[in-house]
């Protein structure tokens, strides 16, 4: 029986990712610290704190699944970068990971980042899972290479099969309001000047729908290792605040140049996706632009309340 323990449930990537793992008929728990209001039909919830002591080998031994989907970490807005927790999940991620294995678990995927990434050592902007260095410049890109580096040890120790979803910039309905797009949006909304930088960077966007999505193909597949898991398509800061403006009719509080650019933030910031279109076999279904006017339209609804 295919059983899937999906910790992070809630968030914004865990509620696609359960919602597209129940679509395939599969027996779904999920974990939260709290139950939430409504959720897909066919769920098992479980309320559980993975940082309080015992609670990750209670879980395992409790739901005794096959396939576990790890998305749950610190990730405040604005605090999460070099956030001590990081080191907490760090150690929580590898004690859930070996009570998973203990219990009879059979296969893992574990939320990563692009952070990971060395982002001073982009010939051409595009991170590669097997030839991009790994130098992250936060501590929170150092925790994730730490536990993925740790897991790899692990899995091949054990006959694990794994694999590790690199996420890049994702946006999308019900993000904080602090991240870039719904930042932008809810000034825009509010009818207040959204100040940006030059916003000439590029960077790799995706709809946390897509991402949820993907994370879930990518649980029921058999590859292993990183995968990036993004559009692979560019875009630059300037043109989805522009975007934003004309969809939000004021394009005239679009302020570009008006915070200054972090001296430290890469030109380019892509990624390869081929492991992800061809051995994983997903391609992402959500249009950037109507992506953006669905973000866009919710934070519209949320500022007229």
């Amino acid at each position: 029986m295919t059983r899937i323990l999906i910790t992070g449930a809630t968030g914004l990537i865990g509620r696609h990712a359960v919602a597209a793992l129940v679509a395939q008929g599969l027996d779904v728990h999920a974990v939260a610290r709290t139950k939430p209001d409504t959720s897909p039909p066919g769920v098992t919830w479980q309320v559980c704190d993975l940082l309080k002591a015992g609670e990750v080998e209670r879980l395992t031994a409790k739901v005794k699944a096959s396939h576990l989907l790890h998305l749950a970490w610190v990730t405040e807005h604005g605090h999460f970068w070099n956030a001590e927790e990081n080191r907490d999940w760090q150690a929580v991620s590898q004690r859930l990971i070996e009570a998973f294995q203990n219990d009879g678990g059979a296969r893992v995927v574990v939320a990563g980042s692009c952070a990971e990434y060395d982002w001073t050592d982009l010939a051409d902007g595009l991170c590669r899972e097997k030839q991009t260095p790994l130098k992250p410049h936060t501590l929170y890109g150092q925790s994730k290479v730490d536990t993925f580096k740790w897991l790899e040890d692990f899995a091949a120790q054990v006959k694990l099969s794994y694999a590790w979803g690199r996420v890049f910039m994702l946006f999308g309905m019900g993000e904080n309001h602090k991240r870039l797009v719904s930042s932008i949006a809810a000034a825009l909304a509010q009818g207040r000047e959204a100040q940006c930088t030059s916003g000439v960077q590029v960077r790799d966007f995706m709809d946390a729908r897509d991402v949820g999505w993907a994370f879930a193909a990518l649980l029921m597949s058999g590859v292993e290792g990183a995968v990036n898991v993004a559009s692979g398509e560019p875009h630059t800061i300037a043109e989805v605040a522009n975007a934003l403006g004309a969809i939000s009719g004021r394009p005239d509080l679009v302020r570009l140049g008006a915070l200054p650019d972090r001296p430290d933030d890469p030109l380019a910031l892509v990624a390869d996706v081929t492991r992800l279109r061809e051995e994983v076999g997903y391609v992402s279904t959500v249009d950037f632009q109507e992506g953006l006017n669905q973000a866009y339209e919710q934070i519209r609804r949320e500022a007229q309340r």
